[in-house]
């Protein structure tokens, strides 16, 4: 219960910080989204509709047909979100000035708005519905990150404004998406990346025992062999965070200066030590 509680705050947290950027940035700064927001706000530029009302609208036509596809709970999530994200859309709708003039400084803020509402969406465990339930499937099925999955769908909607909008607001409307979409992976895979480290050197007990002493942390040793001198070799593999990466570089320099290193970047790691504590 206390999960589900959770997640329900931040679809709710998520669906209101996604009406603020397109109602207080998007809209009156005259730009696009993609997906059904992308067609909602469209509606609006050339009818008057209520974005809220027309997302809701075609969202719902959109679970019906593609409920199937997601389980019993990113459906229940996903209904919770449409429906909150359609009535802070509602809420919060008015004629009012843009908090900047500079369509560069709307696109880059609407940007990171709906990108942070839509991360806490996902992160959840929901979808905003429309092209997000196409994406889910793909990030489940085939492995798509959510936010370029979510880009690929809202490329064909923004490219249909550009006779609505003209062809500046429709390229400032990509740099918000563009910026959005990377706001999405971020929240959704940490922005507390760490560092995989693979080491390769003929002193590598030495090198564990260092990193082992002098800064706390594991490592595993993997045992291999040279594909062209069958020679044995011991490889270490380190996780790290991103501040101790000189350190590490230290370390293994104080004893070998020839080490073969090998740094990777890693957005999550779960386990002692990490995200599970000390």
């Amino acid at each position: 219960m206390k999960l589900h509680a959770r997640n329900i705050f931040l679809i709710i947290l998520g669906s209101f910080i996604f009406a603020i950027g397109i109602n207080f940035l998007a809209i009156p700064s005259q730009l696009s989204e993609g997906g059904v927001i992308g067609i909602s706000i469209l509606t609006h530029y050339l009818f008057g509709w209520s974005a809220g009302a027309v997302n809701l609208a075609i969202n719902a036509v959109l679970m019906i047909a593609g409920w199937r596809l997601l389980n019993r709970r990113t459906v229940i999530y996903t209904i919770i979100s449409i429906i909150f994200c359609s009535f802070f859309l509602y809420l919060t709708e008015a004629d009012r000035e843009p908090p900047t003039h500079d369509p560069l400084l709307a696109a880059i803020f609407a940007g990171l708005l709906v990108g942070i509402g839509l991360g806490l969406v996902f992160l959840s465990g929901g979808t905003t519905g429309g092209a997000s339930i196409v994406a889910r499937v793909l990030n489940k099925y085939f492995g798509w990150s959510l936010g370029n999955a979510i880009l690929v769908f809202d490329v064909v909607v923004i490219s249909g404004g550009i006779f609505m909008i003209g062809i500046e607001r429709t390229m400032y409307t990509f740099i918000a998406v563009y910026i959005g979409a990377r706001m999405v992976d971020y929240i959704v895979e940490g922005f507390n990346t760490k560092r995989a480290v693979t080491i390769i050197s003929p002193f590598s007990a030495i090198i564990a025992e260092k990193i082992t002493r002098n800064m706390n942390r594991g490592a595993t040793v993997l045992h291999g062999h040279g594909a062209y001198t069958k020679d044995p070799k011991e490889v270490l593999y380190v996780i790290i965070n991103k501040q101790e990466l000189m350190e590490l570089k230290r370390v293994v320099a104080e004893v070998d200066a020839e080490a073969f290193t090998v740094i990777h970047e890693v957005h999550e790691v779960l386990g002692r030590g990490f995200s599970i504590g000390k």
